[in-house]
């Protein structure tokens, strides 16, 4: 058999196209077939003077795994 209605398949790709598409992010659900990380993230939020000096979160974690070193550790 013969399908008639796909024998052109061009013909509506421009009909079927936007310029651009607008996505909703807040009504989107994590991916399931990603592996999970073993590890936990949080997010934290500074203020405004903070994050003009540290510009990336390696930053961040550097700077505090620096004074995490300088404090003496309970045994």
């Amino acid at each position: 058999m013969k399908n008639t209605e796909a024998a052109n398949p061009n013909q509506n790709l421009k009909d079927d196209l936007l310029p651009e598409y607008n996505f909703d992010y807040q009504k989107a659900s994590p991916n399931r077939f990603i592996t999970q990380k073993s590890e936990t993230q949080i997010t934290v939020t500074l203020d405004a003077d903070i994050a003009k000096v540290f510009k990336t979160s390696e930053a961040v974690n550097k700077a505090l795994r620096a004074i995490l070193s300088a404090i003496p550790q309970k045994i």
